[in-house]
């Protein structure tokens, strides 16, 4: 599977507890499979709920709209209404969501933040918590 970001880059695919992340050492992006992202919050509704409360969103200056590495559909941008906002990519045929670099660990602190700390998105801070001036 390709980086929807770098296009020519190939994902690498790490595996912690039954979640599999997609993982683009080049520009740090993480994709996710559809439901990935509710195991590693470990709540549904929660994830859920955090996914939809926000709306559509632009692309940031410069940045095309990228597509889907599963199915190569244009993915629209969404955006969520947490303090910081996180703008990520969501395909519409429903195959999962794309995260730049530092994305994927704010998400899961704001879960640690409301729902507790779990062992999968604890490991996975460590692993893609850099942020994008780091990268």
């Amino acid at each position: 599977m390709r980086c929807p970001h770098c296009k020519d880059e190939v994902l690498i695919s790490l595996e912690y507890e039954k979640v599999e992340v997609d993982y683009c050492t080049a520009c740090k992006g993480v994709w996710l499979d559809s439901g990935e992202l509710e195991l590693l919050i470990g709540n549904e509704e929660a994830t859920v709920k955090f996914l939809t409360i926000g709306s559509p969103a632009q692309a940031p200056k410069g940045e095309k709209h990228r597509k889907c590495p599963e199915c190569l559909a244009r993915m629209t941008k969404e955006s969520t209404t947490t303090d910081p906002a996180i703008i990520f990519d969501h395909c519409p045929q429903g195959d999962g969501l794309w995260f730049d670099a530092g994305e994927l660990a704010t998400i899961l602190n704001h879960a640690e933040e409301t729902l507790g700390q779990s062992e999968v998105s604890t490991f996975l801070k460590d692993v893609f918590g850099q942020s994008k001036q780091e990268s």
